[in-house]
């Protein structure tokens, strides 16, 4: 399947480049599937419109009669905190059309197949948009904000494959554009003559070391056959994109190992499918949710790491791991504001369809408390999420309260959410069809990964103590 807003796409992209601020406006409707109830109450599927730049409720004024005068609630635009540029708000255009057309379509059955889409990636990576966050020549150079948009966006529709391009884009492509050399990133995040997207990832967590990631026992030693770099040996576990095809390796990782005695001596390499001793351990399958995004075990046995494969200075690859860490929970942040999102959208539309007792189902106070509790923690997680993305510095790292705050919140809301909107649609709501139990089991992943609530926890209070009464 075309694309059929490609190459308009690609020159939205292209200006990025060469003329940010002049970028010509792409309209849309975005089109959703919900369940609407007939007269027998039988479940068929309905479509609404929706368009990308919304108004929020607030603070209604209210008629002797109870209804908004007018038929309309006051509002007030958000649109400048989640799209602070008319940049962004392209972007967001741009990602809602795509996901749209061709997202959605796919989301179902590559989830039920445990397969990632690899087309899709591609025409992810030939819009631009894997390299996103990186100067040119190898990116766009666009900020932390819009990589909470494009998040955002694919998870209103396909969480995992948004894992699986998170992994890439956020743990491979931007922690090598900002901590590797220009030899390595002309060799790795440039297409050198090829279309051919590679799809790569990261490797920290291990069998015996997730949360307490310093204490992996993955070894880098100094090789002894006469040749120059390293030896690697361990295991890495829970890989995103660790296998393609279920059979063999992903194409790249950055791979962290001991290099040292010391608890902080580790170091960041970069491990390709063609190095010798570098295998797939075993893929997991019948994971809970996430299941078009493919996990895996990777197993290395004297891999011979070449010194240009070294990513920063030996020894230092704890700061290319924070200052990536902070990223990568707003991304996951993001991700779980697009499921909450979805779910909200799911609830509302299957409320004013479905009738019990000769009413809507909305005219009920039990579904008003289910939706509008919601659509409330789902309105605080995103202003929260634009308020931190707006200000993150992709250079920077220091800034780890609120990226584990955004996230430990957001994750927790959008299962919740999804929890509601399961409830709401009742049986409807149990099946996959209706889109919101496969969002239910893919938001639990987001309290688990890139820091389960827990770390975050820990982190947030260890900097809340040194803080003291300095709050803002």
């Amino acid at each position: 399947m075309n694309f059929g807003l490609n190459l308009a796409s690609k020159n939205v992209l292209r200006s990025f480049r060469l003329h940010r601020g002049t970028i010509p406006t792409i309209r849309h409707s975005f089109i959703t599937p919900f369940a609407s109830a007939n007269e027998t109450n039988q479940i068929t599927i309905a479509r609404t419109d929706h368009k990308c730049s919304r108004t929020f409720a607030s603070a209604p004024s209210y008629s002797d009669g109870d209804d908004h005068e007018n038929g309309e609630s006051s509002s007030i635009n958000a649109d400048k905190l989640f799209n602070p540029t008319e940049e962004h708000a392209q972007i967001r255009s741009l990602l809602r059309t795509f996901t749209k057309e061709q997202v959605e379509p796919q989301a179902m059955e590559f989830n039920k197949d445990e397969k990632l889409n690899i087309p899709l990636f591609q025409q992810v990576h030939d819009l631009g948009l894997t390299t996103l966050t990186l100067p040119p020549p190898y990116g766009i150079g666009m900020d932390a904000t819009s990589v909470a948009i494009v998040h955002e966006e694919l998870s209103y529709s396909d969480p995992a494959f948004c894992l699986a391009y998170l992994a890439h884009s956020v743990l491979f492509v931007n922690n090598l554009g900002w901590n590797g050399n220009e030899e390595q990133k002309n060799k790795w995040l440039l297409d050198n003559g090829t279309e051919k997207c590679l799809i790569g990832g990261m490797c920290m967590s291990e069998p015996g070391a997730g949360t307490d990631v310093l204490g992996m026992s993955t070894k880098a030693t100094p090789a002894t056959d006469g040749r120059d770099g390293w030896l690697l040996n361990g295991q890495k576990m829970w890989i995103t994109n660790g296998t393609l095809d279920g059979t063999t390796t992903g194409d790249v990782f950055l791979v962290y190992a001991k290099t040292g005695e010391g608890r902080m001596d580790i170091s960041q390499f970069i491990v390709s499918k063609d190095m010798k001793g570098f295998t797939l351990g075993q893929q997991i399958k019948d994971k809970l949710g996430m299941r078009a995004s493919p996990t895996a075990e990777l197993v290395f046995e004297n891999v011979h790491i070449p010194p240009e494969n070294l990513v920063g200075s030996i020894n230092k690859g704890g700061i290319c791991m924070m200052r990536n860490l902070e990223i990568e929970r707003v991304a996951l942040a993001a991700m779980a504001i697009g499921i909450a999102r979805r779910c909200v959208d799911e609830m509302v539309q299957y409320s004013k369809e479905r009738k019990a007792f000769g009413k809507e189902i909305h005219n009920f106070g039990q579904i008003q408390k289910a939706i509008t509790e919601s659509y409330g923690e789902y309105m605080a997680g995103k202003t929260y999420l634009y308020t931190i993305a707006n200000g993150l510095d992709l250079q920077s790292h220091g800034n780890g309260l609120d990226a584990d705050g955004v996230k430990l919140y957001a994750a927790s809301m959008a299962k919740n959410v999804a929890d509601r909107a399961i409830q709401v649609m009742g049986g409807y709501g149990y099946v996959g069809e209706y889109n919101v139990e496969r969002l239910w089991r893919d938001a639990k992943l987001l309290e688990i990964g890139g820091g389960t609530n827990e770390s975050h926890h820990k982190n947030m209070m260890r900097d809340l103590a040194r803080m003291g009464d300095i709050l803002p």
